[in-house]
C-alpha cells in the first residue's frame, strides 16, 4: 500500500496542501485551532508520516545531531557517544552516527553527509594529527566544515581544534588536560616506583597521544627520573598488544641473562626494581598485559602497569589497573551543549561549560608488593 501523500490530507481536511504543511510541518503561520485540527483528524485517518525535511525546512532545524568517532566499539567513545546522546535527549533531537578509523578525509565524508542532512550541529570526537600522510586529509575536512559553520552550523570538537579549520566562530572546543594529567599520574607513579619507565605511545602526530607521551615526561623530569623510552604503535588494543610483546620478550632475555634491574629473574620478589609501562591509552594497557600474560608473565609480579582514561570495560579487568579518570559521558554532554548554545544564540558567558577535569586512580597494576 503507498503512503498517504499530503496532497490527499489537504483535500480530506478540505485545505490548501500549503495550510496542511504549516500544520503538520511545524510552521510558524498556523491557521486557525478549528482547521488545524481538522487536518490533524484528516492525517491520523489516513495514517500520514510527516515528512521530516520538510518540517525541517519550516522550522529551519533538522532536530538531528551528527556525531563523528573514531571507533565506536571503543569503550572510550562509547562513553562519550552515551553522553551525546543524553544532550541531544534534552533537546528533542536526534543523534546521526558515523565511525571513521580516525582518517580526516573519510571524516570530511561524513560531515558533508550530515550537512546534506541538515544536521544542526556536529560533534567531533578523536584525536587530531600533523601526519605527513593526513595533511592532504586535513585540508579536506577544514574546508567541508568551514562551509558547513559558514552555512550556519556548529561544531562540538572534543581535544583539539581542527587542524587547519578558519570559522573559529563555528567552533568550539571542549578541552582535555591530557598533558597536566599525565604529568600528575607520573608524579605519583615515581612516588613507589622504583624501575625504569617505559612509554607505550600511539603514532608520532597523534595530538592526544603525544600530550599524553610529553606529559608524563615532564613529571618524571620534575621527579629526577630519567626520561622514558618511548614505543610507537597503532593507537588501540592491538597496538598495545604488540608493544606488549616486545617488552615481554625483554623481561625474559634480561631473566635469562641473570641481569639485574627491569625484568631480572628477581624480579617479582620484595624490593626489586620492576618495569613500569604506561600505556596513553586504557585499551593499549590492556592488550599490553594481554601480552604479558600470554608470554607467562604477572601483572604486577613481574612488571606494572598504568594507563589512562577509566573506561567502563576496567570494572571487569584484573588486576584492577591504575589509570587517570576522565568524565568522558561528561565531555560528550558538553561538547553537544556548546554547539546548541551557539545554534541558539545564546551568550557563551551563559551557561558555559565546566572546565574538564580528571582523576589519578592506583590500583593493583602498579601496587610495589607483589
Amino acid at each position: 500500500m503507498a503512503a498517504s501523500t499530503l496532497t490527499e490530507v489537504a483535500r480530506l481536511a478540505g485545505v490548501s496542501p500549503a495550510t496542511a504543511s504549516r500544520v503538520l510541518n511545524g510552521s510558524a503561520r498556523k491557521p486557525g485551532q478549528d482547521i488545524a485540527e481538522r487536518v490533524r483528524q484528516a492525517a491520523d485517518s489516513l495514517g500520514y508520516i510527516p515528512n521530516a525535511q520538510a518540517q525541517g525546512l519550516a522550522k529551519s532545524s533538522s532536530g538531528l545531531i551528527g556525531l563523528i568517532v573514531h571507533d565506536i566499539a571503543d569503550p572510550y567513545f562509547a562513553a562519550i557517544a552515551l553522553g551525546v546522546q543524553e544532550a541531544a535527549r534534552e533537546q528533542r533531537k536526534m543523534v546521526l552516527l558515523a565511525t571513521t578509523a580516525g582518517a580526516p578525509a573519510d571524516e570530511k565524508e561524513a560531515v558533508a553527509a550530515f550537512a546534506a542532512r541538515r544536521a544542526d550541529s556536529i560533534v567531533i570526537a578523536g584525536s587530531r594529527s600533523s601526519r605527513p600522510e593526513d595533511k592532504e586529509g586535513n585540508a579536506e575536512l577544514a574546508a567541508e566544515l568551514d562551509r558547513y559553520c559558514r552555512n550556519g552550523g556548529h561544531v562540538g570538537v572534543v581535544g583539539h581544534p581542527v587542524v587547519g579549520a578558519t570559522a573559529a566562530g563555528g567552533y568550539h572546543v571542549v578541552t582535555v588536560p591530557n598533558e597536566e594529567l599525565a604529568a600528575s599520574l607520573a608524579a605519583e607513579l615515581t612516588a613507589s616506583q622504583e624501575g625504569d619507565f617505559v612509554i607505550i605511545g600511539g603514532p608520532e602526530g597523534l595530538f592526544t597521544s603525544d600530550d599524553r607521551v610529553r606529559g608524563f615526561q615532564r613529571g618524571l623530569a620534575k621527579a629526577g627520573r630519567h626520561p622514558a623510552e618511548v614505543l610507537r604503535s597503532a593507537f588501540n588494543r592491538s597496538g598495545g598488544y604488540e608493544a606488549g610483546l616486545a617488552l615481554a620478550a625483554r623481561i625474559k632475555d634480561a631473566r635469562r641473562d641473570g641481569s639485574s634491574g627491569a625484568g631480572s629473574e628477581r624480579a617479582g620478589s620484595k624490593g626489586t626494581k620492576r618495569i613500569c609501562i604506561f600505556a596513553v591509552n586504557d585499551v593499549m594497557a590492556i592488550g599490553a598485559a594481554a601480552a604479558l600474560r600470554s608470554e607467562g608473565l604477572r601483572i604486577p609480579r613481574d612488571a606494572t602497569i598504568a594507563g589512562f582514561d577509566d573506561i567502563e570495560t576496567l570494572r571487569d579487568f584484573r588486576p584492577a589497573l591504575s589509570t587517570v579518570r576522565l568524565p568522558l559521558e561528561e565531555i560528550g554532554r558538553q561538547a553537544t551543549r556548546s554547539a546548541a548554545r551557539a545554534d541558539a544564540g545564546t551568550d557563551d558567558a551563559e551557561g558555559a561549560t565546566s572546565p574538564i577535569s580528571g582523576q589519578i586512580t592506583l590500583r593493583r597494576s602498579t601496587e610495589t608488593a607483589a
